[in-house]
């Protein structure tokens, strides 16, 4: 059964003060404790106003490693890369963002480089944090012929390349995305999201458990570690 701690904020404002609090205990903790960190940050829209009240904290931002839990395969000054909008908030703070798309067109081929590179690092990360789409993904692991691909790819492997079947309006372009390995490898899991609509797909999803058909339910189902849960109306 999901472990899930569901914690409830008024506004985004809130929910940004306290997910930037946790999050910055997290990474101090792994300092302590190994004297480096990895976190991996979603996404999204909704934490973008939560990413400056965490670069705010005083941590020793460059034993620090950041990865986006997913990316679009578009160039790094699109409004649609994911790393963009990390980058522009945590390099001032000195922290190490580590881009994991490349320019390699076919989505497949882009996923073995993603996880070439991702194999570099010190695994498992300290933080993966997730969103969920409105239609149920989380990082990109889209319902389609590829999710296979990231709920199934076996423990070593770190990414993979999915094209979503239908493709996003929004942002109509191949991903590579963090496998459910990787993600429940994490330390910590956590989850933010906003809207009524959201938390009754997620407490669904949770409930469903193995047999959800959304992706954030089937990646949830496997998870071992208690799951943070930060929503607001």
């Amino acid at each position: 059964m999901i472990e899930a701690e569901w914690w409830e904020y008024d506004s985004v404002e809130e929910m940004a003060d306290a997910v930037a609090g946790d999050v910055g205990f997290i990474v101090e903790s792994a300092l302590d404790a190994r004297d480096s960190a990895l976190i991996a940050l979603p996404g999204g829209t909704t934490p973008r106003p939560i990413y400056p009240k965490i670069a705010e904290r005083q941590l020793s931002w460059k034993r620090v490693t950041i990865i986006p839990t997913d990316d679009r395969l578009a160039p790094l000054d699109s409004d649609l890369s994911n790393i963009r909008a990390i980058a522009q908030t945590f390099l001032p703070t000195g922290a190490r963002v580590f881009p994991i798309a490349t320019t390699i067109e076919d989505h497949k081929l882009a996923g073995n480089a993603a996880d070439a590179r991702l194999q570099d690092l010190s695994w498992p990360p300290d933080l993966v944090w997730l969103g969920i789409g409105a239609d149920g993904h989380t990082a990109s692991i889209f319902e389609g012929p590829d999710m296979q691909d990231a709920l199934d790819a076996p423990k070593a492997r770190r990414a993979v390349g999915v094209m979503p079947d239908p493709m996003p309006q929004d942002a109509p372009v191949p991903r590579v995305t963090l496998t459910r390995a990787a993600i429940l490898s994490a330390r910590t899991l956590l989850i933010t999201i906003t809207g009524s609509e959201k938390r009754s797909l997620l407490e669904q999803a949770i409930a469903d458990g193995h047999s959800s058909k959304l992706p954030i339910g089937r990646v949830l189902a496997e998870a071992e570690q208690p799951i943070d849960i930060h929503w607001c109306a």
